[in-house]
């Protein structure tokens, strides 16, 4: 089986739209957000209208987060799409090869460009020089529309598992008890998969996420977030 050309990795990645990384924190913020609601509802003479306005608050909470947080993705896109309009006419304007080579290390990890040769430099130079003029303004492509849809769902979906113990469990302390306990396997999966993805212990993470999750609910709970 031939190896995947540069090129067709590229396209690959492009259409993954968010990363793991990105995906777990969007999720774990959703979680938080929704935990701020629960935590914070009082069981005592709780009722069905006290746990469906609770539930409404839950829901209308993420849903305003998540249309936040989809615009900041589309804001932080199109940023990033600027800043590489600028790089690539920086590179074609320069007359200086260094110059040139240190405006494409600076667009990579540091790891990676550091072991990039001068004449590798100057070969991505050349290819950039002969790519099509970028578009002005900078657009949004499809994948950015679709990435900040992904975002939206993300923070809304995750309130589901959280919110579904009331729905089912009519006893409002033993449907707050099953719902925290849904929120910390949550908070130990987010953070087991942040280990994976980040090169930590897995299981040390996910411990430490249900720790950090816990308190950051909790300061939220307390400043009256």
């Amino acid at each position: 089986m031939a190896k995947p050309m540069p090129e067709d990795i590229a396209k690959s990645s492009k259409h993954l739209l968010l990363d793991p990384m990105e995906r777990i924190s969007e999720a774990l913020f959703g979680l938080i957000m929704v935990l701020t609601v629960t935590c914070s509802f009082s069981i005592g003479g709780a009722g069905e209208t006290e746990v469906r306005q609770m539930l409404t608050g839950a829901l209308g909470c993420n849903l305003a987060w998540g249309v936040i947080d989809a615009v900041m993705y589309w804001m932080a896109s199109f940023s990033a799409k600027g800043h590489d309009i600028l790089a690539l006419r920086a590179i074609r304007m320069t007359t200086d090869p260094k110059q040139a080579d240190r405006i494409i290390a600076d667009a990579m990890p540091s790891q990676i460009a550091s072991v990039i040769s001068s004449e590798q430099f100057e070969e991505m130079r050349q290819k950039l020089n002969r790519l099509p003029a970028p578009p002005t303004p900078p657009r949004l492509s499809k994948d950015d529309w679709f990435g900040g849809v992904r975002v939206f769902l993300i923070v809304v979906l995750v309130t589901l598992p959280v919110e579904l113990p009331f729905i089912w469990i009519h006893e409002a302390t033993r449907a707050l008890r099953v719902s925290n306990a849904v929120a910390v396997f949550m908070l130990f999966v987010m953070g087991y998969a942040y280990g994976y993805y980040s090169g930590r212990q897995p299981w040390r993470m996910g411990i430490l996420m249900v720790i950090v999750g816990s308190a950051m609910v909790g300061l939220t709970i307390a400043l009256g977030g």
